[in-house]
């Protein structure tokens, strides 16, 4: 199984907080699991800490780049196909955070599904486990 973590998820992940649900945690432990955190996460978790809505222990790059070496999660970029792949994303009246709509159409594009505990993100079709 391929998945992509939401920002939300991948920090939970990182720090064992208990709001990250059971299945999302099987989901990411399952060695079958290709587990990837999106370029988007880190811009989204860059944004937050510059802003001061994330505390980020030490320097922000050495920091993520080692949680992300230490969990064995794959980088996945954003390409154009993803970019353009938001057009395509239903109108939700609620939802209108561009990070999660990005992720969403990047699990689309990709095939994957998305550890999110956002079920709005289930008017875009994608498949969502929490």
């Amino acid at each position: 199984m391929r998945v992509l973590l939401d920002t939300r998820a991948f920090l939970w992940w990182i720090n064992q907080h208990q709001q990250l649900s059971s299945t999302a945690r099987d989901a990411i432990a399952d060695s079958r699991t290709e587990a990837f955190v999106s370029v988007v996460n880190v811009w989204e978790i860059v944004i937050k800490a510059k802003m001061g809505r994330f505390k980020m222990p030490g320097d922000l790059a050495p920091f993520l780049n080692r949680q992300i070496t230490t969990n064995n999660f794959l980088i996945l970029p954003v390409e154009m196909a993803h970019a353009l792949k938001v057009y395509d994303l239903a109108d939700h009246a609620t939802h209108k955070d561009p990070f999660d709509r990005l992720l969403a159409a990047q699990a689309l594009s990709e095939k994957m599904a998305l550890i999110s505990n956002d079920a709005d993100l289930d008017h875009y079709g994608i498949e969502r486990i929490w």
